[in-house]
């Protein structure tokens, strides 16, 4: 799963673009993320096979270096509980 962390420079219309465009989420689904990383300092922006979430972090690093935002972004395996 890709995990996104909460800072305080990134914007929160950025994290949303960024949940909008590299993550594909409808956009109240992107604000509703965007809100849980502010509030609770980290939340989950998708949950993809290996290859594909490193090709996400990538591309929202890339971003968030284009627009000079400090942006985290990491990735953890799925609990096993969830993985039935």
């Amino acid at each position: 799963r890709v995990l996104l962390h909460n800072d305080d420079f990134t914007t929160q219309d950025f994290v949303v673009w960024v949940l909008e465009t590299v993550f594909r989420k409808p956009a109240a689904e992107a604000v509703t993320i965007m809100l849980h990383v502010h509030n609770a300092g980290v939340g989950v922006a998708g949950i993809y096979t290996r290859d594909v979430a490193e090709s996400k972090i990538a591309a929202t690093e890339r971003l968030a270096e284009q627009h000079e935002f400090p942006l985290r972004v990491t990735m953890e395996p799925e609990p096993e509980e969830t993985r039935r």
